[in-house]
Parts: structure tokens; sequence; C-alpha cells
């Protein structure tokens, strides 16, 4: 416990935990139960990496670790059929790329995912500062938003960060896929 208060804060708001109606919960857990891999010999992948590592590097000084970690947000991104530069944008103003990130809340990990989650449809034993399980879960979740919303991004942002209904954190958002993840793509 004490090897977390040391660890880097985050500035998530307080998810709220709203209730899942069965079938949700089912489709949620089988989504972030799956076990598939990431392919890392995959030409549009290569490619995508390349692109953004330029960008990523300024926040992953291991050129090793930038680009597993780049792999992994497009493989997990793509699955959950989101944009990966939105993917990264999150990940930017939830961590700033702090794989051991804590919010004062109690988010967790790149994507600052709640523990209740873990509860609510994952397994027992995930941990969420594993940087797959992270992207997995905060991909799902965000996709989850969404679908509530309607596709509206701004609502499905607050809505993950919990602070829907309040502006500030869907604007960083999309500030930061405009000015840092997107910009002449």
């Amino acid at each position: 416990m004490a090897a977390m208060a040391a660890t880097p804060s985050a500035h998530a708001g307080a998810q709220k935990q709203e209730p899942l109606s069965a079938a949700i919960r089912a489709t949620l857990a089988k989504a972030v139960t799956d076990r598939d891999l990431v392919r890392r010999d995959d030409p549009d992948t290569r490619a995508w990496v390349l692109a953004m590592r330029e960008r990523v590097h300024a926040r992953v000084r291991d050129e090793r670790l930038a680009r597993e970690l780049l792999e992994m947000v497009r493989y997990e991104a793509m699955r959950a059929g989101l944009d990966p530069k939105l993917v990264l944008a999150v990940i930017d103003v939830e961590s700033g790329f702090r794989k051991y990130a804590v919010s004062g809340a109690g988010a967790r990990g790149y994507m600052q995912v709640m523990p209740f989650w873990v509860r609510e449809i994952g397994m027992p034993g995930q941990n969420l500062f594993h940087e797959r399980t992270n992207l997995r879960y905060g991909c799902v979740i965000l996709r989850h938003y969404l679908r509530i919303e309607d596709g509206d991004l701004y609502r499905a942002l607050g809505r993950y960060n919990g602070s829907l209904g309040r502006p500030g954190y869907p604007e960083r958002v999309l500030r930061a896929l405009r000015e840092r993840w997107s910009p002449g793509a």
C-alpha cells in the first residue's frame, strides 16, 4: 500500500458506478475478457506507430515501451471501434501517460479506470496497472458510454470522467485530440 501512496496522482473525475442490465454486463464482461493477441506484424499498425512515435516520445521516452504502448493503443481502440488518436488524447489528459497514475477518486493507470469496473465486469485479480488490461477496460468503457450517449462524444467523455454536465474535461480531451494527436492527419 505504501507504493500506491508514492505513485503520481492523476486528474480523473469520480466516475459514477451506474446500474447495468444483465445483458449489458455480459456484453461488457465478454469484451474485457476475450483472449486475443496484439498483432505486431500488421503493416497498418507499423505505419501508424511510425507516424505517432514522435508525438508520444515526449511523454514516453523509452523507444521500445513507446512502440509497444502505441501498438496496444491502436489495437484496443480499433477493437472497441474507437479512433486510436482519441484514446491517446484520453490517456494524455487522464494520466499524462503515467502507467501507475492514481487519481484522488481512485482511478488507475493510463486511462484512469475505476476499480469498480473490475468487480462489475471483470475477473478477480485483474490489475488495472497492467497496460493491456487498462487499455482494454478504458476502450470498452468509453465505447459503452458512446452507445449510451447515442454517439455524442462530448457527453460520453463527460460520463467517462465522471463530469457529465460540467464543462472542462471534454474540452481538454478534444483540444488534445485536435492539437497534439491529429494535427495534419
